[in-house]
Parts: structure tokens; sequence; C-alpha cells
């Protein structure tokens, strides 16, 4: 299935979708797949949907929570930053390759 055909479908099941989403959905669905014929086969595309979606989802719900923090940090005393506030930052910066990796189709990187 190519690109084209996935974003009929997609199309088809989610009629008057903005044609941003449908491409992201595109991409996102392409990386999650193991083999792209797998996205002509209708329970296979529902399943990899819906794993999409979560994860996607969990992504959101950790970008936000990480902007409420940056934005809390942000308004702190820099100069005199404390180790909990590294752990933010760095907490930040791990969110932010999680949604890299949703779009780009790589591995998540293992945690340390």
């Amino acid at each position: 299935m190519n690109c084209s055909e996935l974003a009929q479908r997609i199309e088809s099941l989610h009629p008057g979708e903005e044609a941003r989403e449908v491409a992201r959905l595109c991409l996102l669905l392409y990386n999650a797949a193991a083999d792209p014929a797998q996205l002509a086969d209708e329970q296979q595309l529902d399943e990899l949907w819906r794993q999409v979606a979560a994860r996607l989802e969990a992504a959101r719900d950790q970008h936000a929570a990480m902007t409420e923090e940056l934005e809390s940090l942000a308004q702190s005393d820099l100069s005199r930053m404390s180790i909990d506030q590294v752990w933010v930052l760095i907490r930040a910066i791990k969110v932010q390759s999680q949604v890299l990796q949703l779009y780009l189709g790589e591995a998540p990187a293992p945690t340390v």
C-alpha cells in the first residue's frame, strides 16, 4: 500500500479530517508498521491505528506536563539551579526525543 492509498483509507474512516492530520497519520502508521503490507489488512490497520493513537496521546500528555514544568522553571532564579531543576531539563529532553522518535520511526532509546 502506498501513501496515497493509505491517505484515502484514512479519509474514508475519518471523513472531514484535515489534510495535515491525514499526512501525520500516514507517517505515524507507516513508521509503526513492520511491513507496509500490513496497512492493507483492515484488522492490522485498526490495531496499528490504536497503538499509534495511544503512543501519540501519551506523548501529548508527557509534553503538556513537561511544558508546565519548564514554564515554572523559566520563572525561577536560574543562577541558583538545584539538582531537581536539572532533572526537569533532562526529562524535557527525553520527552522531546520520544516525540521525535514517533515521527522518525526509530526505536525508543534504552532507558538509563
